[in-house]
């Protein structure tokens, strides 16, 4: 590691044992209750509704064994109830009992002092300076969970990103968005070798697509490149385009082209930032006012 990776790697290792000491991480008993963190977050993200297994397994990032302890643990308590899905007999439910309510109501009210406890010794400018840098951090480390994984298009995940990108654009477009009438991207062409997508997952729900089109010894064609809503500020964009001209460059791709809407201004600053430079129109996309493209000769630094 260079030296400023080594200093970085440092303070979050710091930042790391001050942050897990302070909230009570260390202790078996979280906020003087008589089970540990996990166990206590466990309770919280169940919440009142219910979830299934898989669920609670993937928003936590925490192997299946683990998470089967924690829960015949909590049964065992009185505080969860473990059922088949009524929809779903190969999915397994989870639902807090009356004690489990309870519990989590107490632990809510426990966590509520705990950290005005942290707050109470600071001055206000303090306190303002602390949230401001908690919610920078919080972002910081959500933009580090996000995974990006090839998928096939036709998966839960890659249909609703591509249903949410066709809902977007369906809004924001001055004359709608209809994919029948765009320059075509179906599921063949983006399954390998004509093609691939990418979708970016965050604890477990997707929240982000990207895709190519490959011509031999040619451009290759971004299309529906999406992020949600709720994840955009993080960076995903850039990441997911890099991504993309990553893996068009090593499939031999001289280029990367697209097209875009005018509505979509964030998209076009996206690009221009990212080295993309606008060009005359080299296809007729109906709903496209600007064409882009950038060359791949080298790789670029990160």
């Amino acid at each position: 590691m260079d030296s400023g990776l080594v200093r970085q790697v440092q303070q979050v290792r710091q930042f790391n044992r001050t942050v897990t000491q302070r909230v009570g991480a260390l202790n078996d008993a979280f906020l003087a209750r008589s089970r540990p963190l996990g166990q206590a977050r466990l309770l919280w993200e169940i919440g009142p509704d219910g979830a299934f297994v898989r669920e609670l397994r993937s928003r936590l990032g925490l192997d299946s064994g683990y998470v089967s302890r924690m829960l015949r643990s909590l049964e065992a308590d009185g505080l969860i109830a473990v059922s088949v899905s009524s929809t779903d007999a190969r999915a397994r439910t989870v639902t807090l009992t009356a004690a489990g309510r309870a519990e989590r109501a107490t632990l809510d009210r426990l966590s509520d002092e705990a950290a005005a406890a942290i707050l109470a010794p600071l001055g206000a400018t303090q306190r303002t300076r602390l949230e401001a840098a908690m919610a920078q951090v919080e972002q910081l480390l959500s933009a580090s969970m996000v995974q990006v994984a090839r998928v096939g298009p036709r998966e839960p995940a890659a249909r609703f990103c591509l249903n949410a990108y066709f809902a977007e654009l369906a809004r924001r477009f001055e004359t709608g968005f209809d994919p029948a009438r765009s320059i075509s991207a179906e599921d063949s062409e983006l399954t390998p070798p004509a093609g691939l997508l990418l979708v970016a997952t965050l604890r477990g729900d997707p929240v982000g697509c990207g895709a190519l089109k490959f011509h031999p010894g040619a451009a290759a064609e971004i299309k529906r490149m999406w992020i949600s809503p709720a994840v955009r500020g993080l960076g995903l964009g850039r990441r997911m385009l890099a991504d993309l001209e990553d893996r068009a460059r090593a499939a031999g791709a001289p280029m990367t082209r697209l097209e875009t809407n005018r509505a979509l201004t964030e998209a076009i600053a996206l690009y221009r930032a990212c080295g993309y430079r606008e060009v005359p129109a080299f296809n007729n996309e109906p709903y496209a006012h600007h064409w882009f493209e950038k060359a791949l000769d080298a790789m670029p630094a990160r």
